[in-house]
This record gives C-alpha cells, sequence and structure tokens, in this order.
C-alpha cells in the first residue's frame, strides 16, 4: 500500500502482525493503548500532537482524489485494495437518506473497524454528513453494556451478530415460551419492548443488516419483536452504496432497490452489473483485474448472481466464483441453500460437495450451545431438529440440489484461525480444504447427521 505512517490501536493478535510491519514504517500509538515489541522509534499519540503544528488552513480536495484505500475481505483469495475517491465518499454518504430523514438528533453505535467499508460509509461518513452522534464500543467485552448506553436509533450489523442476539435471548427465554406470549394480546407488546430494552435497541427505528445473507427464519424472528430486519447489499467497490431494503417495503430475502444515482442491470449469464456514483477508481496496483472487473460500457460486475421481483427489488440468487458441479453435472450454489437453513443452536454453516452426487452441509454449533449437546439424549433430539430442517429446506430445492447429509463440526470457526474474514464471512475454501480428507468417509456411513 505504500503507507508511511502507522497509527497502531488495540488489537488483539499484535504479535502476529508484527512481522508484517516494515522497521522503517513510522508508528504512533494511539491513547490508552499498551502493546509489547513496539518499533523502537514509536511516537505516542499525545507526543506526536505536542511536536506538531496545526494547519493552517483547510485542506481542499478534488472529487476525484484518492482518499483511502480499503481492501476487500479476501474470502475468495488475496486481498486487494480498493482506491476510493472523496468524490465516492461523499456520494456514499447519503446511505442512510434512502432508508429515513436523518437528523443531528440521531444515535449510531461504532463497534466494527473505521476500516470496514460499511462502518467508514454509515457511520464516519454520514455522521461527518449529519451531525449525528456517534457511540464508540470499548470492545467485545463491553459490548453489551455499550450498546445500553448508545440506544442507537440507526443500528447496523453483520449476520453472525444478529443471531448471537437472538440466541442470547432464546437461552433465557425458551422459545416456546416467547411464542406464547407474543400471542397474547395482553403480555404481546410489554414482550416485546422488554427484549428490545434488553438489547439496547429499544430506541432503534432503522435495523440493516448487511455484508452476508441472513436466514429468513431469523428476519422472521425480529419481526416478531416488532423490529424490521432491512437488508442492504454493496461491496467495497462501490463503498457500499448500492441497494438497500426500504421501510415499509421490504421483502424477506430481497436486498431492496437500488439506492438513489445506482444504475443496475442483469447481464445474459445472470450477473448483477451495477454503476454506482461511489464506484471505485480501481484495485491498487492490480490495472488487469481493474479492467476485468468493468464491462466495456462501465458497468461494475459483482460477481453476483440475481434476479429482480415486480417491484424492482434485487435477490442475490448466488456467487459466480462459488457454484460448484456435481458428479451428475448439475451446478449448485451454495449461499441461498445455507439461507434456508436455521437453527438456534447453529452459528454457522457451509455448503458444499463439489464432484459428489449430492452436496451436504457443514454446521457449527454457537460456542453457547455446545454445553447443551453434551449429553446423548440432548444430542439425539438435535440430531432429529437437524434431520426435520433439512427436510424442510429439501422440500424447497431441485433434486441436485437437495442435501445429502448435515456435519456437525467439532471445530469453532474463528478470524485468528483463518475460517472467517475480518467480516466474519465463511471462507469456503479453507474450511473446504479443512475437511477434504473426511469427505469420502461422510458419503460411505450413509448417516443423516454425521459429528466430526
Amino acid at each position: 500500500s505504500e503507507s508511511k505512517l502507522l497509527f497502531l490501536g488495540g488489537l488483539d493478535d499484535w504479535g502476529s502482525m508484527r512481522a508484517g510491519v516494515p522497521d522503517s514504517m513510522k508508528t504512533v500509538l494511539l491513547p490508552g493503548v499498551s502493546v509489547d515489541n513496539l518499533p523502537d522509534d514509536a511516537t505516542r499519540w499525545d507526543d506526536a500532537v505536542a511536536s506538531a503544528s496545526p494547519l493552517a488552513e483547510p485542506v481542499s480536495r478534488a472529487a476525484d482524489d484518492l482518499a483511502r484505500l480499503v481492501y476487500t475481505s479476501g474470502s475468495t483469495g488475496r486481498p486487494k485494495g480498493v482506491m476510493i475517491s472523496f468524490g465516492s465518499m461523499a456520494a456514499a454518504s447519503a446511505l442512510l437518506s434512502n432508508l429515513t430523514e436523518v437528523s443531528p438528533d440521531d444515535r449510531m453505535i461504532s463497534y466494527l473497524p473505521l476500516a470496514h467499508v460499511f462502518e467508514a460509509a454509515a457511520v464516519l461518513t454520514a455522521s461527518l454528513r449529519y451531525g449525528f452522534q456517534v457511540y464508540f464500543s470499548e470492545g467485545l467485552a463491553t459490548f453489551a453494556a455499550d450498546l445500553q448506553r448508545a440506544r442507537p436509533t440507526i443500528f447496523h450489523s453483520v449476520p453472525r451478530l444478529w443471531v448471537k442476539f437472538q440466541q442470547a435471548v432464546q437461552s433465557k427465554l425458551p422459545q416456546a415460551k416467547l411464542d406464547e406470549l407474543l400471542a397474547n394480546p395482553a403480555s404481546a407488546e410489554p414482550t416485546r419492548k422488554q427484549i428490545l430494552t434488553q438489547l439496547g435497541l429499544q430506541d432503534t427505528r432503522i435495523a440493516v443488516t448487511g455484508s452476508a445473507p441472513l436466514a429468513p427464519s431469523v428476519m422472521e424472528w425480529y419481526r416478531s419483536l416488532g423490529l424490521e430486519l432491512l437488508e442492504g447489499y454493496g461491496m467495497s467497490e462501490d463503498f457500499t452504496y448500492s441497494h438497500c431494503s426500504r421501510p415499509g417495503e421490504s421483502r424477506i430475502g430481497y436486498v431492496g432497490h437500488a439506492n438513489e444515482g445506482v444504475q443496475r442491470r442483469i447481464d445474459d449469464s445472470g450477473e448483477v452489473q451495477i454503476k454506482s456514483p461511489a464506484v471505485m477508481q480501481g484495485y491498487y496496483k492490480e490495472p488487469e483485474k481493474t479492467a476485468e472487473a468493468f464491462t466495456e460500457e462501465g458497468w461494475f460486475r459483482t460477481g453476483d448472481l440475481g434476479e429482480v421481483d415486480e417491484a424492482g427489488r434485487l435477490r442475490i440468487t448466488g456467487r459466480m466464483k462459488e457454484l460448484f458441479k456435481t458428479s451428475k453435472g448439475k451446478y449448485v450454489a451454495p449461499a441461498p441453500i445455507e439461507n434456508k437453513f436455521g437453527h438456534p443452536y447453529i452459528e454457522a454453516m457451509c455448503v458444499s460437495g463439489a464432484n459428489q452426487p449430492q452436496p451436504f452441509i457443514l454446521l457449527m454449533p454457537s460456542a453457547e450451545s455446545r454445553p447443551k449437546l453434551e449429553s446423548a439424549e440432548a444430542r439425539a433430539e438435535f440430531e432429529a431438529q437437524i434431520e426435520a430442517t433439512m427436510d424442510k429446506v429439501n422440500a424447497t430445492l431441485d433434486p441436485h440440489e437437495k442435501l445429502g447429509f448435515a456435519v456437525v463440526v467439532a471445530d469453532q470457526w474463528t478470524i485468528e484461525d483463518g475460517f472467517l474474514t475480518p467480516t466474519m464471512k465463511i471462507k469456503r475454501n479453507v474450511i473446504e480444504e479443512n475437511y477434504e480428507s473426511q469427505v469420502d468417509g461422510w458419503y460411505a456411513a450413509k448417516q443423516r447427521v454425521i459429528w466430526a
């Protein structure tokens, strides 16, 4: 990236990253942070501020000046440096205006890194545009308390967090009891209010989910609480200014209408292609990949497959690079199948089965749910639920897409172990390579639920 200066904040694993920082890199340690193995010439923030004079005049930037590099998550290969201009950032700062009227009275909480493309667009640039209040989380350990403190009026999250919220509620209030309370007119509204208040979302009028698909069952669960999750769709390459569902017009499974100023088309191969006022200038130092990313007419190739309903809402049906072919010669798109498979104990999943007779699904239970699966009786009940879920999902699929079996993995997929991207999306190639040696044995076992 040719960076000249590194601002070092709180990191969980600086030791593993230190080797990637050249000794010549000037480093500034931010306040309140203590890390070992700092470069010898590292400067502390307070010292840097004390020794530098403020700029005499504001710096003016042209719209096409390079503002920042945003690196892709690397879910399908080496991350690429997306070149974002000041004009792109200005365009994307209007993101929330597509959903609601935003004012300085609104509140958001920032908990993802500001290098995260959605955090930069919806929180950083939007707060500069509208002047609303931003609260910052102090870390994972304090996140629940931070959310209670912020009581955001606009809240966004990646799917994994929405699922964790749901699982936390269900661990204290079984779904059967919740259904009973919501079915009773006298207790329904107090129950909804109590749960949202416990989550810190009682004042939230706009709730957005994005970065990866969220299971319809989870979307429906939040709607039962009176929270209409709006699914959004965007990429680093368009500074996440692309599509989002609108309040009162959302359809579960669809990522909504194109944002203002965005053009969209579906080409003959089914690929979603767009023109956005926030589109990138290209990939840093990769002119060939930049050229491949655009058509001759200037449309950005998203790499996603999609379809549009009668109201103009977009549905993502798969990722072109994720398609795999079974031994029957039929193509399978894994993401839509995963999106249909929901269970309170399951935190992440991965459909696989390239060159096999039928696909199968890998299921990763959450760390909180694993103790509940230790007894033989609990496992038997869980297996029956997984089989019933498979039957329900398979009933909606074409014959070549039907899941042959499910594998409950013992591993906990984490960012640190390389199974997930920094935005908590699964890395399919890493997961598939990890279990590759066991796949033939799973097919030979001829069981519907396998523990591995």
